[in-house]
């Protein structure tokens, strides 16, 4: 869907207001090294850079991130203690909550806004890997990641004027597609969702990651379906649970591969997109980046408990 509706908000909604926000276990779950994920503003390029492979890890083993945010994306903040805020993501479908994605933010990654202020016609979804926040003067002042979506103001030369949580600032227009924000963006058959994730091969594996500074495996298949107008729930169990079910010997492009352990029999632990020919497009664990494999021979072969399908034929959805 990706639609921009706040129907589910009062008069004032609660938006992130850096490029990405951290959804954590608790409060006490950033550590030191996590500075540049938990201030305002962040710096994902230095903070993912900075971590060891072990430190990384450590964020997945000791249950420290939940999800992400994305600059613009709105919350429902639940409550706050001290200097952080209990939120919950709608645009993030759970079983955890049914109002959607659970967890904590840094109170200062969050800006209070009226809604009336926030809602626009159309809204620019940021359609390259990055993209920069440009104030009036051209001069860049954020690194915005794929899929941050904004309300737009104003189309102006070569440029697109969106409302951000600091005021008006400026995309170029070839970073981004504007769609209706009542509409969402155009729902698109499941070739389009493997061809949108082709050029993050490489890009590291991130856990809890929700952009294009760095994926977990459910995160990178939320990002893909929602770039092709489809709201998925965020963690690989829901995405398993709710989709169409797919027998293997049915599969197309653009379907999710679930992965338990015990060959199969156990634990749900990993989901990758079908890409065709016996090939998966995913984003595998930390220390790796998102890669194109043939599943024939790997552990993932024997591995393979489910398969879902959430996009729809075109003719479909015309």
């Amino acid at each position: 869907m990706t639609k921009q509706t706040f129907n589910q908000f009062s008069e004032e909604i609660w938006v992130t207001s850096v490029q990405v926000a951290t959804v954590w276990t608790s409060p006490l779950s950033p550590r030191s090294i996590d500075q540049h994920g938990i201030s305002n503003p962040t710096n994902m390029d230095s903070w993912i850079s900075s971590l060891s492979y072990a430190s990384t890890v450590a964020l997945s083993d000791e249950n420290r991130i939940q999800t992400q945010t994305l600059y613009g994306e709105t919350v429902i903040v639940t409550g706050i203690e001290d200097d952080w805020a209990h939120v919950v993501i709608p645009t993030q479908p759970s079983v955890k909550d049914e109002r959607g994605y659970p967890g904590w933010i840094p109170l200062n990654q969050l800006k209070k806004m009226n809604k009336p202020d926030w809602q626009r016609e159309n809204s620019a979804v940021v359609t390259q890997q990055h993209a920069w926040l440009e104030a009036e003067d051209g001069k860049s002042t954020m690194k915005l990641s794929y899929m941050t979506i904004l309300p737009v103001e104003a189309k102006t030369g070569t440029r697109v004027k969106v409302n951000t949580p600091h005021g008006y600032f400026y995309l170029q227009d070839n970073d981004v597609t504007i769609f209706r924000a009542d509409q969402g963006l155009p729902k698109r058959p499941g070739t389009e969702l493997v061809k949108a994730g082709m050029p993050y091969i490489g890009l590291d594996y991130f856990w809890g990651g929700m952009s294009s500074f760095g994926y977990d495996c459910s995160g990178f298949a939320y990002a893909m379906h929602k770039a092709n107008g489809y709201e998925v729930p965020r963690d690989a169990g829901d995405q398993a649970q709710y989709g169409q079910k797919i027998p293997y010997d049915r599969l197309e492009p653009g379907d999710l591969l679930f992965f338990a352990y015990e060959e199969g029999k156990g634990q749900l632990h990993h989901v990758g997109f079908y890409y065709g020919n016996g090939n998966m497009l995913h984003s595998p664990q930390t220390g790796r980046g998102i890669e194109l494999i043939d599943l024939n021979g790997t552990i993932y072969e024997k591995e393979l408990c489910a398969a879902t399908r959430y996009w729809q034929q075109a003719e479909e959805s015309s």
